[in-house]
């Protein structure tokens, strides 16, 4: 029997038995353990490879009716029933859900667009002059498409079919080759759009735009992480990340180039124009070269261009209140012309008579002058021509910086590193552009998660279509494979909202709460402890299966300690890659596993993903010692 089996078993009988230890005798036993049984059968149950959706929802209806029986035993079952429907319902009707399948469905076609292999391709020779280039490319390819995608399972497969084959045969250690595609894979959890973030708003209440805000910056950290692993190993062990062969390395230049004496090494803007005039070839292919070698000058000339327009913006003209104290300005103000009409004073008009002894109001000291009538107060006139702003000191020295940059680039701008471009231009950008338009719109309160989703699908097919791979099958599929996770997730949520509501009316969550308040904990004693119930729960279970069951369990006891959720979201999505990186239930080595050459066994996967579980470990250590990391984009952007 293989070691993996024996560990499942070994940690089954040690559930089984801690539960036999822990519980009371059956005379004791109240309907608050029988909450906790329920919450370890259910471990156990999915343990043994019961679905998780409808193992919850069995447990669920069986003891919910245990516990309404227990209490009025004729109305259990309508109970019971009415229960299941009302919490479905709840679940259905949760407008968050719906950006669900619309992620999904974007993952899928960009996923099926052929774009991985373009950007894995054109990554590789743009950083073929780092150190151990192949696997940084190999973690920023798996970044980028786990980022559009969400989907671990297809980010890991594709990466595993094109970049470890190209890694092994460079020379690359298998561990580390096995480590980079399965950690960069896992990337899609924690960085937005996470399909994670959304369940997780959903089960704790908090809102998706906020968690996608603060999920930026931990998800490039760790991406950062990474990348700062793979190169220092290739700096000590060059064993490990050989560096790539001159040949390798070597960019095929196009036909319009054979003109050019030397044309690999030279610049290419000056080498355009010097073409272009004496007409060595097409002048039509010359122009169209030129343009995308200048496309950085001009994207660099319309972002500082948009930026001085906003710093040298003139302020709104305040509008001031001018108090006029005397009645010729008050004439003036208010635009009374010289010799208007007036109503004449009133002779002989009817007075209320003076009465003998009635109580009259003292005279004033100074008494020459009636009482002052109330001031009136009018605006201001504006100024017709606002002046614009001067632009600050820094904006200055930030243009001299990014011309002083662009001139050094366009000095390093050769005929290869334009082909480059040109493959990055039409790999990276398109996805760049994809996921920074569907990111932007939520983050900047543009769209609605559930509407931003709505747009990236859009983009997704755009794509597709943009790079002919469209077509009645791709759609067919896409459309096939969204329904059936769409599903899945939604059965999950009915499933834990069942689950969570028979776990509260048998009073489980009051005996766990009076047990960690009895403990008297301190917030960091708390978050420690929950940090590490969690990455011991990414062992056996996945991330659905943690959140769905375990976080209504965790959230409530928040208030007491006065944790943010939000922080406590972001520390909990990185926590739970580990759930994709840790043994025995590490799905993404068994996907990795699945396509890789026979010689690499699982054993070789599971110690490549070590050291990467290890930074993650150390990104959660860092986001929780610099709380900014996570919560300074919500905190600048929402309040």
């Amino acid at each position: 029997m293989r070691k993996e089996i024996w560990f499942g078993l070994s940690m089954l009988v040690a559930i089984v038995v801690a539960l036999f230890a822990l519980m009371p005798a059956p005379a004791d036993m109240t309907n608050g353990h029988l909450g906790l049984l329920m919450l370890a059968l259910v471990v156990v149950a999915i343990m043994l490879g019961f679905p998780t959706a409808f193992t919850l929802m069995g447990m669920g209806v069986l003891f919910a009716w245990f516990a309404f029986h227990s209490q009025d035993p004729d109305q259990a079952v309508q109970l019971t029933l009415d229960l299941m429907v009302q919490r479905a319902y709840s679940v259905m009707a949760n407008d968050v859900l719906i950006s669900i399948p619309l992620f999904i469905f974007m993952g899928y076609l960009v996923e099926r667009a052929n774009l991985i292999e373009r950007l894995f391709k054109s990554l590789h020779l743009a950083m073929a002059r780092v150190p151990g280039s192949l696997a940084v490319a190999t973690i920023v390819t798996c970044a980028i498409f786990a980022t559009a995608t969400g989907i671990v399972g297809a980010v890991v497969t594709l990466m595993g079919l094109l970049a470890l084959p190209a890694m092994l045969k460079a020379g690359y250690s298998t561990q580390l080759s096995a480590g980079c595609i399965t950690a960069g894979g896992c990337l899609g959890i924690l960085i937005p759009p996470s399909v994670l973030l959304i369940v997780y708003g959903a089960t704790a209440g908090v809102s998706v735009v906020k968690l996608y805000a603060g999920a930026f910056f931990p998800g490039i950290m760790l991406a950062a992480l990474y990348v700062g692993y793979v190169l220092l190993i290739a700096k000590l062990k060059p064993s490990m990340a050989p560096p790539l062969p001159a040949e390798e390395r070597v960019v095929a230049l196009p036909a319009y180039t054979e003109s050019i004496p030397g044309a690999y090494n030279k610049m290419a803007v000056p080498g355009l124009l010097r073409s272009f005039k004496s007409a060595n070839g097409s002048k039509r292919t010359l122009a169209n070269n030129l343009f995308v070698a200048m496309l950085p000058a001009l994207a660099f000339a319309l972002v500082m261009g948009v930026s001085y327009r906003l710093v040298t913006a003139p302020e709104a003209p305040a509008t001031e209140l001018v108090a006029m104290d005397d009645q010729q300005s008050l004439d003036s103000a208010s635009g009374s012309e010289a010799g208007g009409l007036a109503e004449p004073p009133v002779e002989g008009a009817l007075a209320e008579p003076p009465q003998d002894g009635a109580l009259a109001e003292p005279p004033a000291q100074a008494a020459a002058a009636p009482a002052p009538e109330a001031t009136p107060v009018i605006p201001a006139p504006a100024s017709a021509d606002p002046v614009a702003k001067p632009a600050p000191t820094g904006f200055w020295i930030t243009l001299a910086v990014l011309a002083a940059a662009m001139a050094v680039f366009y000095l390093l701008f050769t005929f290869a590193r334009l082909e480059i471009f040109k493959m990055l231009l039409g790999s990276l950008f398109p996805l760049a552009i994809l996921i920074l338009a569907v990111l932007g719109s939520i983050v900047f309160g543009l769209a609605t998660p559930t509407e931003a989703a709505a747009m990236g699908a859009f983009g997704g097919l755009i794509l597709a279509i943009a790079y002919r791979r469209f077509n009645l099958k791709l759609l067919r599929e896409s459309a096939h494979l969204t329904t059936k996770t769409t599903a899945m997730v939604c059965w999950l949520f009915v499933g834990s909202s069942i689950f969570s509501a028979a776990f509260a009316l048998l009073g489980g969550q009051e005996i766990i709460n009076n047990w960690v308040l009895g403990m008297d904990l301190t917030p960091v004693q708390f978050m420690i402890l929950a940090q590490v119930v969690i990455f011991l729960l990414g062992w056996p279970l996945e991330w659905t299966e943690i959140i769905v069951i375990f976080m209504p369990i965790f959230v409530p006891l928040l208030p007491h300690f006065n944790i943010d959720p939000l922080f406590f979201g972001l520390l909990v999505a990185m926590n739970l890659q580990t759930a994709f990186l840790s043994p025995p239930v590490a799905m993404s080595a068994f996907y990795l596993k699945g396509v890789s050459p026979p010689h690499v066994t699982l054993n070789q996967i599971f110690l490549g993903m070590l050291p990467f579980m290890g930074l993650q470990v150390l990104g959660v250590i860092l986001l929780y010692t610099f709380p900014a990391i996570g919560m300074w984009l919500p905190e600048v952007l929402y309040k």
